[in-house]
């Protein structure tokens, strides 16, 4: 399965996530930001390669739906709720994370 994580400057909570699932069996991940100046912009072949799509907040799916509706078509986009509050890889946004994604850490 491939996940692609999105949240606003791929800075923090989608670099996090996308780490989380480093090494776990069966998953790929890969993140991405909506903001002009990510470190890793969205992309169409970004959407493409993804199996899920998971953003921080309703913004980002709001931003992914007008710049990339059409390569959206038929992919399933969850918010996970996430506020931009947390720095890259602090435990409590780790915490937040395994919680929103147990059924996909097992």
């Amino acid at each position: 399965m491939r996940l692609l994580f999105i949240c606003g400057r791929n800075r923090m909570r989608s670099p996090t996530a996308e780490a989380l699932f480093d090494g776990h069996e069966q998953v790929q991940t890969l993140s991405a930001g909506v903001n002009p100046d990510a470190d890793v912009p969205v992309s169409v072949e970004l959407i493409d390669w993804a199996d899920r799509i998971y953003v921080m907040e309703r913004t980002h799916r709001d931003a992914l739906n007008a710049r990339f509706g059409k390569a959206l078509s038929g992919k399933r986009v969850t918010c996970l709720g996430i506020p931009d509050r947390y720095e890259y890889m602090q435990p409590q946004l780790i915490e937040v994370l395994r919680h929103k994604l147990a059924h996909l850490l097992g």
